[in-house]
């Protein structure tokens, strides 16, 4: 790695674990998720590359910014998912500023169901050994933190059809089949 690129990534990393450690997210503004708040990716709105839902059943509104050409401010309860282990959900509008009130989920998926293997704002690290928020915090704000084609986000370590062998590969959707 380059030494410009090393210091870059060292500077991020640095912040972004000191952001973690200071920074306490106002549970009153918190959804209530569980391992139950998590289905197949089957059984979502699927976007382009990305499949998404909302909590609290405003799924029109939550398509509709994930459909926009020009980005938006999704609803609360919006979950955005482009693989069965990892799951973004926008909290109450003041939860945690930082992350524009998204959580990060790292799940466990099986035949069984979803486990809740990791969450957390800026803390929450994925299955390639990426730190969730510090990819998405590359979004340019229009596109709330969502990373997609053209939104300011570093490529993924894996190819399409990566992505979407993973995406048809959900355990939890053979299971309601």
């Amino acid at each position: 790695m380059p030494f410009p690129l090393l210091k870059k990534t060292l500077l991020l990393s640095s912040v972004l674990l000191l952001a973690g450690q200071a920074f306490t997210a106002d549970s009153s503004k918190q959804l209530e998720i569980d391992e139950n708040s998590f289905d197949c990716l089957g059984a979502m709105t699927q976007v382009g590359e990305f499949f998404v839902s909302n909590l609290l059943g405003n799924l029109d509104e939550t398509v509709a910014v994930a459909s926009s050409e020009t980005g938006g401010k999704y609803p609360v309860g919006s979950m955005v998912s482009l693989i069965p282990s990892e799951v973004m959900v926008k909290h109450q509008d003041g939860w945690n500023p930082e992350t524009n009130d998204w959580e990060f989920f790292e799940l466990s998926v099986s035949e069984m169901g979803s486990k809740i293997a990791v969450r957390g704002t800026t803390e929450v690290v994925n299955q390639f050994g990426g730190n969730c928020f510090g990819c998405h915090t590359l979004a340019r704000t229009e596109w709330d933190l969502i990373c997609g084609t053209g939104h300011g986000c570093a490529p993924l370590p894996i190819t399409r059809e990566q992505i979407h062998a993973m995406q048809n590969s959900d355990p939890r959707c053979e299971m309601k089949e």
